[in-house]
């Protein structure tokens, strides 16, 4: 996933120098949340919304490995993309399949599908948790080159974004008088054929524009005419073992209020040794296109591994190790909580 992170001097300047670009690109649609980035304004922040179940959320990471690869044009694809929809509706949210045929890299038609689930459809004032579904149709990232051409189970790489917007979904499908739900709408995208990106074997050239297909088809077709969302948050790999959480950027260059946002929540509910106040570099992923071309100021939590020798993505990616016995509960805690108090503390 993900074509590649750069952390490039170049780049840090230029998300310095575009940072005031990128409250000037969204002013016209968007509202401006700019809150400073205190410690004042931190303390006077409370914890609110429901707890996160992590045990939940590693059930709905199991229940889609137990489907197989989720690669694209697979009968595992298909099956899971359906399992995915039922649940959505099982916690009242009204679900469209957004279906369409996209070319790959080598020039294969790939039926994908864009899963949009809204709760509240009715509310105009709405937030977007968005994260892609499919796995990897290729370990070209194993240290073992004979399995370069193997299906990767994606338990992180795709299905832990998924488990924690299912999580919060269903947290939404019960409120109670010390947790009300929130008045504000939110859309839950799963984004489709994020995956066949041009693999590290092939001979073929790579821009970036072969990853995120499912996310630049969405944002150049919107599920609904006018779409608009306050703002967006992309969830990448949040389930992995030792993973923590740098300041990814594109997402400061193109929304630096959503990721003080984002990381306060954590520090509120305890998580900041998971959300560190760091550069990790820019990702093509699927936050891009939305930023791009749907204009919805969006950022990406994504796992980076600084140390890691294997891969700044973690030791698993694009690799057969991408399976259940290297997810991390406490991982999917601190990211499904944070969530939570961003959702819940969002005022309509």
């Amino acid at each position: 996933m993900k074509h590649k992170t750069i952390i490039l001097s170049l780049m840090l300047i230029a998300i310095l120098a575009g940072a005031f670009l990128a409250y000037t690109h969204f002013s016209n649609n968007t509202p401006e949340y700019t809150d400073p980035d205190t410690d004042e304004v931190t303390a006077k922040m409370i914890p609110v919304g429901p707890a996160f179940n992590a045990d939940s959320a590693m059930a709905f990471c199991q229940a889609q490995c137990d489907f197989g690869p989720r690669t694209m044009n697979s009968e595992a694809h298909e099956r899971c993309g359906k399992w995915i929809a039922d649940k959505f509706r099982q916690y009242g949210l009204e679900v469209i399949n957004q279906k369409a045929d996209l070319t790959g890299y080598d020039g294969t038609t790939l039926h994908a599908t864009n899963i949009i689930a809204s709760y509240k459809p009715e509310q105009t004032t709405r937030i977007l948790l968005c994260a892609h579904w499919d796995s990897r149709p290729w370990a070209d990232n194993d240290p073992d080159e004979a399995n370069w051409h193997k299906p990767v189970m994606g338990a992180n790489d795709g299905a832990s974004g998924v488990a924690v917007m299912l999580e919060i979904a269903r947290l939404l499908s019960t409120p109670d008088e010390q947790h009300p739900a929130p008045e504000l709408g939110i859309d839950f995208i799963c984004f489709d054929a994020e995956d066949w990106g041009t693999p590290q074997w092939s001979d073929a050239a790579d821009n970036g524009n072969s990853w995120a297909l499912g996310a630049q088809y969405w944002a150049s077709n919107l599920h609904r005419d006018g779409y608009e969302a306050r703002f967006g948050i992309l969830l990448d790999m949040v389930g992995g073992q030792g993973a923590r959480f740098y300041e990814e950027g594109m997402s400061k260059y193109y929304a630096p209020h959503i990721v003080r946002k984002v990381w306060r929540a954590a520090k509120v509910v305890g998580f900041e040794s998971f959300f560190l106040r760091r550069d990790g570099g820019g990702v093509t992923d699927d936050h891009v296109p939305v930023n791009e071309k749907a204009r919805i100021p969006t950022i990406d939590v994504i796992a980076y591994y600084p140390e890691c020798q294997q891969s700044s993505f973690g030791p698993t990616w694009h690799t057969v190790l991408d399976d259940m016995d290297h997810l991390d509960r406490t991982t999917l805690q601190a990211v499904g909580q944070t969530m939570v108090q961003v959702l819940y503390s969002e005022k309509q």
